[in-house]
């Protein structure tokens, strides 16, 4: 896989990462509105149910791909892309805090 490619890649996983994270965001921030209050152990028990169920589909999108191009005996690539990932991550990350520092 060319370098642009696996740049691309790494853009697009992040960006899945991203959406995911504003899509929960969302769902955490408006949960009283969506849900109602929850006095039983139910919203506990979803919280960490969310919390396992996002650490699973972000652990997916940032480390599947590089994980199969691993297995797939191309491992410079998998490090590529996973750095990749990473490096687009932090920087969506530094947008988003500097966006809030300059408002």
């Amino acid at each position: 896989m060319k370098n642009s490619k696996l740049v691309l890649a790494g853009l697009i996983d992040a960006l899945g990462v991203a959406i995911y994270v504003v899509i929960v965001a969302l769902i955490m921030q408006n949960g009283e509105k969506i849900f109602g209050k929850m006095s039983t152990i139910i919203g506990p028990v979803a919280f960490l149910l969310l919390f396992v169920v996002s650490a699973a589909i972000t652990g997916a999108l940032t480390l599947g791909r590089p994980v199969m191009l691993y297995l797939d005996n191309k491992k410079a690539e998998a490090v590529k892309l996973f750095i990749g990932t990473i490096g687009w991550l932090l920087l969506l990350m530094v947008m988003i805090l500097a966006s809030q520092i300059l408002k």
